[in-house]
């Protein structure tokens, strides 16, 4: 085998064990408030990440000549 597909195997199951373990962790455990709360402070951290880094690429990119639109009036 070779050893993207190796890769590919142990990252597909890595995937499904930490499923399990997330499930265990939300449904079974004591820590269940606390991996809510830090699942949906990951969440929302990562959603605002994004949209900053696209508000920070907007304001920082130079427009070149061809994706200026002329205005139609």
């Amino acid at each position: 085998m070779t050893r993207r597909k190796i890769t590919g195997i142990l990252i597909f199951c890595s995937c499904i064990v930490g499923f399990f373990v997330y499930a265990y962790l939300v449904m079974l455990s004591e820590w269940s408030p606390i991996v809510l709360q830090l699942s949906i402070l990951m969440i929302t951290g990562g959603i605002l990440g994004v949209i900053s880094w696209i508000g920070y690429m907007m304001a920082t990119t130079k427009s070149s000549p061809s994706s200026i639109l002329p205005d139609d009036k």
